[in-house]
């Protein structure tokens, strides 16, 4: 997939419909509401419920979502506040959801997409505030797809070697977290930015969310990378990484990046 093959397979044949299918929950509780574990197949996956694959986050953290199956988890608190850690808001990698919309003119934000976006909780907390945001995810250990879906939001099943599927100058926001980050090779990772340039209107953004990698990197391959695709700096944080209990040379950036008008 990160060399550009196609997805989804193509194919002629009906797909199955699961027993005991249960009609999805109505807007808005659909929007925190664990689907049932009788909506999909669990054909293709080790957990055979939505209850196993939050444990199974829990416990091994095996997959990249950890614990974003569990709506009553971490979830709940995703981009409705700071992190307070420091006793500084305006250095907190952790940008809230209304500040950044807050940032921008009133009803300016519209649509969007969210690139790697897991169970969906990003486009669920831009719903709440009217703003219709697609999210792509890849079924990596688990049906994300179909629990995007079941939570009334659009689900684009997409790897980030595939090009963005929306005409030129479409979207007024563009979110990813640790998705578009160093592990994606460096050609890869700007041309997918470059595409994401492109999809934005002027003075659209693009939410750059715990990019990750070393503070060598940063400095001698990502900022010259950002700096050539031509976005304009709102915002723009940078700390350690130390979510793993050690302490390298690893760094996060959380930025905000408008496109430029060009007249």
């Amino acid at each position: 997939m990160l060399k550009g093959c196609e997805p989804l397979p193509r194919r002629r044949c009906r797909p199955r419909t699961p027993a005991e299918y249960v009609e999805p929950t109505p807007l808005p509780a659909s929007l925190w509401a664990v689907p049932p574990d009788t909506s999909i197949m669990w054909d293709a996956y080790t957990c055979k419920s939505y209850g196993c694959l939050a444990r199974h986050g829990k416990a091994k953290g095996s997959y990249d979502c950890k614990d974003c199956f569990d709506l009553g988890g971490r979830e709940k608190d995703r981009w409705v506040r700071h992190d307070k850690e420091k006793g500084d808001e305006c250095n907190s990698l952790n940008y809230s959801i209304d500040d950044v919309l807050g940032s921008l003119p009133r009803g300016s934000v519209r649509i969007g997409l969210d690139i790697g976006g897991g169970s969906g909780t990003f486009a669920a907390r831009m719903r709440e505030r009217g703003v219709t945001v697609v999210t792509t995810s890849m079924n990596f250990d688990g049906p994300f797809n179909s629990f995007i879906v079941s939570r009334g939001l659009v689900p684009m099943h997409l790897s980030v070697a595939s090009r963005l599927p929306f005409f030129d100058g479409t979207l007024d926001v563009v979110h990813s977290m640790h998705v578009l980050s160093s592990w994606i090779p460096d050609g890869m990772l700007e041309s997918a930015l470059f595409d994401v340039n492109r999809v934005l209107r002027p003075g659209g953004v693009f939410w750059l969310d715990h990019f990750f990698c070393l503070g060598t990197q940063l400095d001698a391959t990502y900022l010259p990378m950002f700096d050539r695709i031509d976005f304009k700096k709102l915002r723009w944080n940078a700390d350690r990484k130390l979510d793993r209990g050690i302490h390298m040379d690893e760094w996060y950036i959380s930025v905000l990046l408008q496109i430029w008008y060009n007249y």
